[in-house]
């Protein structure tokens, strides 16, 4: 096959397919949000995610992959660098201590000092060791289970560089107040450690209360039904309390009485089982359940459980969605950098209060677990958009709007996180629903004393003095204890991230690197259930802009490039690659590629045949694409 093909075209991305019509439907969203894990640490060796197999790694000074973390020798003298690492490697009884182990700290100090001014490579140095070690299936086998089930996001980042409150305020409001933001200096902030002593701090910053306004108060002044579901054992993480009108609000006004009461989750799992929920409900989970080490991943799975329980087993579930997010990483590592707006942009870089890392950006950062759980959300797909808890905001103005409400989007929120970050609306396909439900597996009970207080922790702490396992510096050989990976796919949805290997396939063919000859072109080969063959396994390159969707494509195989004829190209004549626009088509309808130098679409037909399009005749239904780990 030969393309031939024109002058360049320059693309931008395409919008959401997702209609007001369809988006409408749902009638019900629910917000739930975990405490402290990063993605790595939880989902890195999930199969089909961009984790311990990212074919696009950042490669650091001396040729280093961020993989390795620096060790100086005051830690051990058997390891200069540390690889990421299975926490239960030891086995037997430290397969039950690591379940209360701590990590690291999650403030914004130790963080930016691990970010290492864009290296990520002092986790282990300027946080700990076990920042960079992360738990498998077997450890935590509900929150794969949940993430399996539906529609997980691995390019879903922290808001804020930093520890809990600053991110669960981003949540609700869409800000911190760094200069630049909407807000004025005396309305609080710049928020980024958990002070909740009023005024503020000795570098002028963290000033409390914050007095602005958080978009529970628009979704009020609009005629929208909410609840957040607390028991007063709540961590102290309902950051509408951090919040000056929410503190001076009577307990028989709306925000007292919505945002501020003690209702109990159990008023949740009722109103579920009722189909009585309000149009947005946000759950805030108690101390021991919380999954903040050191308590512990296995009962924060019981309640995920039980959340998505009730949800599933409503009646109203057919129009009902929920979203299971982490606030930050507390204190482990993730290795991709974050993605991050352009130094100096307002509301986003500041001078380093402390006096320590000059210019900083503040967020987003590192990336943390996100679960979709809906009909329009099943099926054990990844969503590969850059998001934050922004998007979530992002996500609920775009649905209010849709079923009818006006004034609901947030004049709070820093510009560029709305212009930047995921809406998550093509995560949902709406024109396929799917009401079936994965089969989850059995949940432990948390223990309790006799008055009904959740114990696990202390007795884990109890048992084992020290939970932490030993570092493995000079074992860093085995692949089943480093950087695993299962071995599996998930199909993709939204626009296209780098990080993955990634199969595309169209009426049953897959593109192919036919592996013949240096002059060899781009075949369609039929493909396979698992999709697993590394000659239809491909990478994609981000262009001069990483938000274009335009990429070159390299195989897996061999490194050659898809050329701009159809041709199959050397790395050493890269110049010769062809720029190729990825769109998502929403809804079920895959992704469409397209040659940016004259436009022309390329389809795979029925009898695996390739052929171009042109660009007056765009497709409507486009490739399958797969994000692939395997280990050949």
């Amino acid at each position: 096959m030969v393309l031939l093909l024109g002058a360049a075209l320059a693309l931008a991305l395409a919008s959401s397919s997702v209609k007001a019509d369809e988006l409408k439907d749902i009638e019900h969203v629910v917000i739930f949000m975990q405490e402290n894990r990063a993605w790595d640490t939880y989902f890195g060796s999930m199969a089909g995610v961009r984790g311990f197999n990212d074919p696009n790694v950042q490669v650091n000074s001396e040729n280093q992959p961020v993989w390795h973390q620096v060790v100086d020798p005051s830690m051990s003298t058997e390891a200069n660098t540390l690889l990421p690492w299975y926490l239960g490697y030891e086995g037997g009884d430290s397969l039950d201590a690591i379940q209360c182990m701590t990590a690291g700290d999650n403030g914004y100090q130790d963080n930016q000092a691990a970010y290492n001014h864009g290296q990520n490579n002092h986790w282990a140095r300027n946080n700990t060791p076990w920042s960079w070690g992360y738990y498998k299936r077997e450890d935590i086998p509900v929150q794969f289970a949940i993430a399996d089930g539906w529609t997980s996001g691995d390019m879903y980042q922290e808001s804020q560089i930093t520890a809990t409150n600053p991110n669960r305020v981003t949540l609700v409001s869409g800000s911190i107040n760094v200069p630049g933001s909407p807000q004025n200096k005396s309305q609080g902030g710049v928020y980024i450690d958990n002070n909740e002593v009023p005024g503020c701090d000795s570098n002028g910053i963290n000033c409390y209360p914050l007095n602005w306004k958080t978009i529970y108060e628009y979704y009020e002044d609009a005629g929208v039904s909410w609840q957040l579901y607390q028991d007063t054992n709540n961590f102290d993480d309902n950051p509408l309390a951090w919040f000056k009108q929410y503190q001076q609000a009577s307990s028989s006004s709306p925000l007292g009485q919505k945002g501020m009461s003690y209702v109990g989750l159990e008023a949740f799992y009722q109103a579920a089982a009722n189909g009585t929920l309000p149009e947005v409900s946000f759950i805030v989970g108690p101390t021991e359940l919380s999954e903040h080490p050191p308590y512990m991943p296995k009962d924060g799975g019981w309640l995920q459980k039980k959340v998505v329980y009730a949800v599933t087993s409503s009646p109203k579930y057919s129009s009902t969605l929920l979203m299971i997010s982490f606030d930050e990483t507390g204190g482990f590592g993730d290795h991709v950098s974050p993605f991050h707006s352009p130094k100096g942009t307002a509301g986003e870089w500041m001078e380093d209060p402390l006096g320590l890392f000059g210019d900083v950006f503040v967020g987003p950062g590192f990336r943390v677990p996100f679960v979709m759980i809906s009909p329009w959300t099943r099926g054990g797909r990844v969503f590969t958009e850059r998001a934050d808890h922004n998007s979530q905001i992002l996500f609920l103005e775009q649905w209010l709007t849709a079923r009818g409400y006006e004034n609901v989007a947030t004049d709070q929120m820093v510009n560029w996180r709305r212009d930047h970050m995921s809406n998550l609306l093509n995560a949902l396909d709406l024109e396929n629903p799917d009401l079936s439900l994965p089969d989850l597996p059995t949940a432990e009970t948390p223990a309790t004393n006799s008055k009904g207080d959740y114990v696990g922790t202390s007795q884990c702490q109890s048992t084992y003095s020290n939970p932490r396992p030993s570092v493995p510096y000079a074992d860093q050989d085995n692949s089943t204890n480093i950087m695993f990976f299962e071995d599996g796919f998930k199909e993709t949805v939204g626009y296209l991230t780098e990080g993955r290997y990634l199969v595309f396939e169209m009426s049953g063919y897959a593109l192919t690197n036919p592996e013949e000859s240096e002059y060899s072109n781009i075949q369609a080969v039929q493909g396979t259930e698992n999709h697993e063959r590394k000659d239809q396994r491909w990478v994609i390159h981000y262009t001069d802009d990483e938000e274009s969707g335009i990429f070159t494509i390299s195989s897996a195989f061999d490194g050659r490039l898809i050329g701009a004829n159809g041709d199959l190209v050397y790395s050493y004549n890269s110049d010769q690659a062809a720029q190729l626009r990825i769109s998502f088509l929403g809804n079920g309808n895959g992704y469409n590629i397209q040659f940016a130098s004259d436009g022309q679409y390329l389809t795979a037909e029925d009898d695996g045949s390739l052929k171009l399009v042109s660009e007056n005749d765009a497709p409507t239904k486009g490739f399958k694409v797969y994000s692939v780990t395997y280990h050949d």
